[in-house]
């Protein structure tokens, strides 16, 4: 019996359907495809895509899409370590804003020194970028220690930095707003010259490469799995928790350079109360997003990242519709409780029945015919 006569899709393709929902990618996938659906509709311009010249000369590519793979990096880049975290130690490091308040004023002082406006800057862009990655992989080994070895709750660790943080950030620049006046500083948060593609992109799949080099070719995920999933077989195993979950930590905060680096050099400056204000908790729904469980455990890295450009794609289309910055935790809100639901096993078991009855009702319909 065909599709047209029945009303139910064939077989193979509920059978392909059914498998995708089974998967880890299928949320992050289904969010995307009715942000996709919804903007064809509202307004197809949307998705077009400019080629012209900038206020330098250089040609540039803009329109939302650009903006859209421009302004995630730095969540891309954070969805990397906040999953790392999250399946190993089955918690979740709220003081990655504030730590990037710190990275990013690391940086900025290494290249101004005393002088918060200098006409040169003291050091290369490549000493200051190294020692701000040392400073937050120290910051990311307190964390650790904290979690490791003195086995308190994640959130609460991390809470020490998320509340300390900005006041170091300040601290580290006397309480001053330093200013990079070189042009090449802010190439890293733009656009190189002659290259229509932001740096930020090229940053974001830097790190991306990066981790999914280490994923394939070393037993980083595979530890980072058994030990969230069970840390006493793990031990039992010869996996050390300990050192799995420090190592986690020290990524995290690697990750926090990155995106502390993006962040100081899109304006050359920096303003420590508000620099990456709230994104702990885009990185943490980000992790959600992709499907993973947010007690720990196995964790789907491409899944994550696909999360965070989902967000900023809710972000900016919320922005294009005139909504307010205010309104937007309120929207993340809605998507946190869809996201809670979804994944409920009460829910899951009623699309599982719902499903049955479906393949049910066609094998009927093919007996009587």
């Amino acid at each position: 019996m065909n599709y047209e006569k029945n009303g139910l899709p064939p077989a193979s393709l509920l059978t392909k359907v059914k498998q995708l929902a089974g998967k880890q990618i299928f949320i992050p996938l289904a969010a995307l495809f009715i942000l996709v659906i919804f903007n064809l509709i509202a307004d197809p311009s949307f998705f077009a895509i400019n080629y012209a010249t900038n206020s330098a000369g250089d040609p540039v590519l803009s329109g939302y899409l650009i903006t859209i793979l421009d302004n995630a990096s730095e969540l891309a880049i954070l969805a990397i370590g906040m999953t790392l975290v999250t399946a190993a130690s089955g918690g979740q490091d709220i003081s990655v804003g504030a730590a990037i308040a710190i990275s990013g004023s690391v940086v900025l002082r290494v290249l101004c020194g005393d002088n918060p406006r200098p006409d040169e800057m003291q050091h290369s862009i490549l000493t200051a970028f190294l020692i701000s990655c040392i400073v937050s992989m120290l910051f990311g080994a307190f964390n650790g220690t904290l979690v490791a070895y003195f086995k308190i709750q994640p959130m609460i660790a991390t809470l020490i930095l998320y509340t300390a943080g900005r006041s170091i950030a300040a601290w580290i620049n006397n309480n001053r707003l330093p200013i990079i006046s070189d042009p090449s500083f802010g190439y890293f948060g733009s656009f190189m010259p002659g290259i229509p593609i932001p740096t930020p992109i090229f940053i974001a799949i830097f790190c991306m490469i990066l981790i999914a080099l280490a994923l394939k070719f070393t037993t980083l995920g595979l530890y980072v799995q058994t030990v969230g999933i069970n840390p006493e077989s793990a031990r039992l195993n010869g996996i050390d928790p300990k050192i799995i979950k420090f190592i986690c930590y020290i990524i995290m905060g690697l990750c926090v350079a990155f995106a502390g680096f993006i962040k100081v050099t899109r304006f050359s400056t920096i303003n420590y109360s508000v620099v990456a204000l709230d994104i702990e908790m885009d990185a943490i729904l980000a992790v959600a997003l992709g499907g993973n469980v947010l007690s720990g455990g196995k964790f789907n890295m491409a899944a994550s990242i696909l999360g965070a450009y989902v967000i900023q794609f809710l972000t900016t289309t919320l922005f294009k519709f005139n909504v307010s910055s205010s309104a937007l935790p309120a929207y993340k809100a809605i998507v946190v409780i869809l996201l809670v639901i979804i994944s409920a096993p009460v829910f899951r078991e009623k699309i599982s029945s719902l499903w049955k009855n479906i393949r049910a009702a066609k094998a009927v319909k093919e007996v009587q015919s």
